[in-house]
């Protein structure tokens, strides 16, 4: 029988030569099992009710300065335009509108139609809008008529404009104060009055915004 030093010196030697057969089992299997580990398909696995962490957005540069707006941007989106026809449905006046050019220091007055003063405001713009025409049939004959809070209609190329009669009133041929420019935006209508057209009746309105 063997006594325990012989099992002792006997051990190691066996141990060295199992360890060895190991390893060349190893090695002569390993790169197989590599191989197949690395060709192995990835499964993705989600996890239900939690989204992926979005990815951060770029950031932008910084910006040194003021920005520079478009100047484009910055004007009228319609420009004020003048009037091309008058209506006023209380009293039957619907009439074209042409531009009154001013011959010899007085605004030149159509025969046809009713006038816009040139230098006069534009509908829509701060100022009085100066508008006239004859007292005649067809014309500015039935503005003696008029009613406070009747109201007045003006259409430029691009849109109308409403107003309400204001006040009326008959003055004298050189009370021109009333077609002067206005801070306000006014509408100032005037026609030939009284015996040998010896006044003016001006109708004075205010905007109504559409």
């Amino acid at each position: 029988m063997l006594n325990l030093r012989q099992i002792l010196q006997r051990f190691p030697r066996k141990a060295v030569k199992i360890s060895l057969i190991v390893t060349g089992v190893l090695l002569a299997f390993f790169p197989q099992l590599y191989r197949r580990v690395d060709s192995a398909p990835v499964i993705s696995v989600t996890t239900p009710g939690i989204s992926p962490a979005p990815s951060p957005a770029p950031s932008l540069p910084a910006v040194a300065g003021p920005i520079r707006i478009d100047p484009g941007l910055l004007s009228p989106v319609d420009p004020p335009q003048p009037p091309v026809r008058i209506l006023i449905p209380g009293i039957n006046i619907d009439l074209p509108v042409v531009e009154a050019k001013v011959i010899n220091g007085y605004w030149e007055l159509s025969e046809t139609s009713a006038s816009h003063g040139v230098g006069s405001a534009n509908p829509g713009q701060s100022g009085n809008t100066v508008i006239f025409a004859h007292a005649r049939e067809g014309l500015f004959v039935s503005l003696r008529n008029i009613k406070t809070g009747d109201r007045i209609y003006l259409l430029t190329s691009g849109r109308w404009y409403r107003y309400s009669v204001d006040t009326t009133k008959l003055v004298s041929p050189d009370q021109t104060e009333v077609i002067s420019p206005a801070t306000d935006e006014i509408l100032t209508l005037f026609t030939c009055s009284g015996f040998l057209d010896s006044k003016r009746l001006i109708v004075r309105a205010k905007p109504v915004r559409l």
